[in-house]
């Protein structure tokens, strides 16, 4: 299912569903990390935002509760270039997308994450 990330300055960018396929509104914010994703849905700090993944393939590694930093996930959405769906991990009790489903988060895969850096980021 095709989904849009609208930014307030009327720049779209297209991808696919993943997740709960519900309308957020919320700040954007950028993660660089190249693993620990899921310590960053779980992690507080980011709640209510709609988080944008920069590295280029979220999800290899699957989910396992035991790496959540809470019980549920903080953030309102989920920005990344590429989902995973198989995990290779002998730890992964699903996948992440399964995962965001399951627990409500919009989520969507095909955005060009680091351009939307780009687009948002003042150099000073």
């Amino acid at each position: 299912m095709k989904a849009f990330l609208i930014l307030e300055d009327g720049t779209v960018f297209e991808g696919t569903s993943i997740g709960s396929t519900r309308e957020v509104i919320s700040e954007i914010v950028f993660n660089t990390s190249m693993t620990g994703y899921l310590e960053v849905l779980t992690d507080p700090s980011y709640a209510g935002q709609i988080i944008a993944m920069t590295y280029p393939q979220i999800g290899n590694y699957g989910v396992n509760p035991d790496d959540a930093q809470a019980g549920e996930p903080a953030l309102r959405g989920l920005v990344v270039r590429d989902m995973c769906p198989t995990p290779s991990s002998w730890r992964s009790q699903e996948s992440l997308g399964d995962y965001l489903a399951r627990e409500g988060v919009v989520a969507i895969e095909g955005v060009d994450t680091r351009a939307l850096v780009r687009k948002n980021t003042t150099y000073m």
